[in-house]
């Protein structure tokens, strides 16, 4: 057989055939004095073997380990360890499935927040916060939304330990329709904060303290800026979010918190 014939017989292209000939997949057959390769049934059995590893999701460099392999030893612990990532694999798509149906079930019925998805947890504690909200006089502050943003925000990048320790955080600061009453008034003190407001407004100091009436203690080590080795670049891109006395306003609820003054 020429390489095209022992191509279309594998269901391969000559360029893999070739590409197996140069990773020493396949062993170089016989050439005729014009310089073609022949090919015989013992290449297209050798052929169809890389073909059936390949298959099984067999990585050419594994594949060629178990090709040198003459014991079988080397297939059975690469079967093996295919086997286990696939198992891992499946696990891992059945938990994404399981957390898709929850999603789908609250976008279906509406109570998938628009900042979503979050965690499950996440979402319970937004959907009581839009009730408690709802009580409210008054529509909601801008400051309530952007904070709604920053949480999700945390709970991406914080790390387990942090995780775990946000939502009762969360839910010890606000968790009572006492608790939204209070953050909401906070939220409007950042709200009058306008680009017009000067840092050495007197209402700059109501809002921090505002805010650490809120907040429990531990309630900012979470915070990625906060985190030692962290750097100034995410801290510069929070702040210029805000205006120049809303940025104010929250490092002073960061040092009246901790002691600590954060980078300008």
């Amino acid at each position: 057989m020429k390489i095209g014939e022992l191509a279309a017989l594998a269901g391969v292209s000559t360029r893999t055939v070739r590409h197996y000939h140069h990773l020493g997949l396949l062993p170089e057959p016989r050439r005729l004095a014009n310089g073609y390769r022949v090919y015989g049934l013992r290449d297209a059995v050798a052929l169809a073997r890389v073909r059936r590893l390949t298959g099984l999701g067999l990585g050419l460099d594994e594949v060629r380990d178990v090709l040198a392999d003459g014991s079988g030893g080397e297939l059975r612990e690469t079967l093996a360890g295919l086997d286990a990532d696939l198992a891992r694999q499946e696990a891992a798509i059945r938990a994404r499935r399981v957390r898709l149906a929850t999603l789908l079930r609250r976008a279906e019925d509406g109570t998938l927040p628009a900042e979503g998805p979050v965690s499950e947890e996440l979402t319970v504690l937004f959907a009581d916060l839009a009730r408690a909200a709802d009580a409210l006089p008054g529509p909601e502050p801008v400051m309530a939304a952007k904070d709604r943003e920053v949480l999700t925000l945390l709970e991406t990048v914080a790390g387990p330990r942090e995780r775990e320790a946000l939502l009762p955080l969360l839910r010890s600061a606000v968790g009572t329709p006492d608790g939204v009453r209070q953050a909401y008034e906070a939220y409007a003190l950042l709200d009058a904060l306008d680009a017009r407001t000067g840092t050495d407004d007197p209402r700059v100091d109501a809002a921090a303290r505002a805010l650490v009436a809120l907040l429990p203690p531990g309630a900012v080590d979470g915070f990625p800026g906060h985190r030692p080795g962290a750097g100034d670049a995410f801290l510069a891109a929070f702040f210029a979010d805000f205006t120049p006395a809303q940025a104010e306003a929250l490092r002073r609820t960061v040092h009246l918190l901790t002691g600590e003054d954060t980078p300008e």
